[in-house]
């Protein structure tokens, strides 16, 4: 499996060491670079028929990155929430902020204070605003419900702690490893093991791709990836085929 140093860097950004002596092109005035990684949408759908939209954007900005999503439900119901992750340059958690847009107005954050992480959540404005402290490390990897886009930046990380160094001929091998995560949105830590499958062909809105898969299995439940390995690692399709559920990228 080939990697090219653009592709190198991209995953980089996550889990190792930021490369940001170079000028980007969107240089900002006061010093502060700012560049988009990826961005658009993930449609949801559950039984052929699509129930939600992702939208996100993953921006790297001087020493840390910030991934900002909004859900919207597709059933009627306007449901909408948004979620906000930053990440410092070397993958640990600087902040984590989820949003309810309607039907209610809860808030969560969620920041690391020496060897805890620390999550507050207010139920509605105005309520009481409960705090709880997790003995995690913020290297801990935030993955919240709903946000496929975290899904992404999990794989990037698994990418680039499998297969950090170069082996013969420009390629890697990635076996299995396993991560610790936490789902605010379940007020939960959990473990996590990602897999590099291989090589696929797989049908995507009638169109025939070859893209790579990668399986993570969680609490009994496997979801598997398919990555656009020349187009910077961006994640094409997940697939949770005890629960009906595909997530496409639009």
């Amino acid at each position: 499996m080939k990697r090219s140093a653009t592709v190198v860097v991209l995953v980089l950004l996550f889990s190792l060491q930021l490369c940001a002596d170079k000028p980007k092109k969107n240089e900002a005035k006061k010093g502060e670079s700012s560049q988009v990684v990826d961005s658009g949408s993930f449609g949801v759908f559950v039984n052929g028929q699509r129930v939600a939209t992702e939208s996100f954007q993953i921006q790297q900005k001087t020493g840390y990155s910030v991934t900002t999503s909004e859900l919207k439900m597709e059933d009627g119901s306007k449901a909408a929430q948004q979620a906000e992750l930053e990440l410092m340059s070397n993958g640990d958690l600087r902040k984590y902020e989820w949003r309810e847009l309607n039907p209610g107005k809860a808030r969560a954050t969620l920041q690391p204070s020496d060897t805890f992480l620390i999550e507050k959540v207010t139920p509605q404005p105005g309520e009481k605003t409960s705090e709880l402290a997790f003995i995690l490390p913020p290297s801990t990897l935030v993955v919240d419900d709903y946000f496929f886009s975290h899904r992404e930046i999990l794989l990037w990380r698994y990418i680039a702690t499998a297969c950090g160094q170069p082996a013969e001929n420009n390629r890697c091998r990635m076996d299995k490893l396993q991560f610790g995560i936490f789902v605010p949105r379940q007020h939960a830590p959990a473990n996590v093991s990602l897999e590099y499958k291989g090589r696929e062909k797989v049908l995507i809105r009638g169109t025939e791709r070859e893209l790579e898969r990668f399986d993570m299995t969680a609490e009994g439940l496997q979801w598997s990836f398919w990555v656009d390995w020349a187009d910077s690692y961006k994640l094409q399709r997940i697939l949770v085929s005890s629960e009906k559920t595909e997530i496409l990228r639009d």
